[in-house]
């Protein structure tokens, strides 16, 4: 069983730019399709990024394609999320998430899909 935790998260300005990893621990990393997730206050928790076991492929939302970054290093067990052009409405609880099912744009991008999550990173954006 696999065990993510987040870190990274933190205050940064309007048009800055910031890194989230998320550290695994447990299970077998590179068989793990992961993705990244965000709640904002009083929003449900919506979909932001997804990258395959591989690396190779990945999806956005369009909300933060052009700013946004997915990566992973297998050998760190990470993955990352890398924010740019940052604005106040990407203030939320960044969560990031494995599964190991298909690599399709719409098991990546779904909720339920994942089942192992970690705890969260607050990222706030100042205006």
């Amino acid at each position: 069983q696999v065990q993510l935790g987040e870190s990274g998260g933190g205050l940064v300005q309007a048009g800055g730019s910031l890194r989230v990893s998320c550290a695994a621990s447990g299970g077998t990393f590179r068989s793990y399709n992961m993705g990244w997730f965000r709640q904002a206050p009083g929003k449900e928790r919506d979909f932001v990024a997804a990258i395959d076991w591989s690396g190779v492929y990945t999806l956005y939302v369009d909300s933060v394609k052009g700013r946004f970054t997915i990566s992973r290093d297998n050998d760190k067990n990470t993955v990352y999320l890398q924010m740019n052009s940052l604005k106040p409405e990407d203030t939320a609880v960044y969560y990031c998430a494995a599964q190991r099912g298909a690599i399709t744009s719409a098991a990546l991008r779904t909720e339920a899909k994942y089942a192992y999550w970690g705890q969260g990173t607050q990222v706030t954006v100042s205006s």
